[in-house]
């Protein structure tokens, strides 16, 4: 659906910014949505689903263990 996010676990990306997961998560919402910039009345909700996903994002990537690694994919972003 969303092809031009990046794929941001390890060892793909072995560093993950917060930009790199607001980027990743407002692409999702700009796709879900159909609004690039969304008009001023959408914008708060917008805005409250780019930070839902981003902490979503944030918690998937603390949580997953990389096989053959002996460590889980911690980014280091929150």
């Amino acid at each position: 659906m969303c092809r031009s996010i990046k794929t941001l676990r390890a060892p793909a990306m072995p560093v993950v910014t917060d930009e790199d997961i607001h980027a990743a998560a407002l692409q999702y919402v700009r796709k879900v949505s159909g609004f690039r910039a969304p008009a001023a009345h959408n914008r708060a909700v917008f805005d409250e689903a780019v930070a839902a996903v981003e902490a979503a994002t944030g918690r998937l990537l603390e949580g997953l263990e990389i096989r053959g690694s002996g460590r889980s994919s911690g980014s280091g972003a929150s």
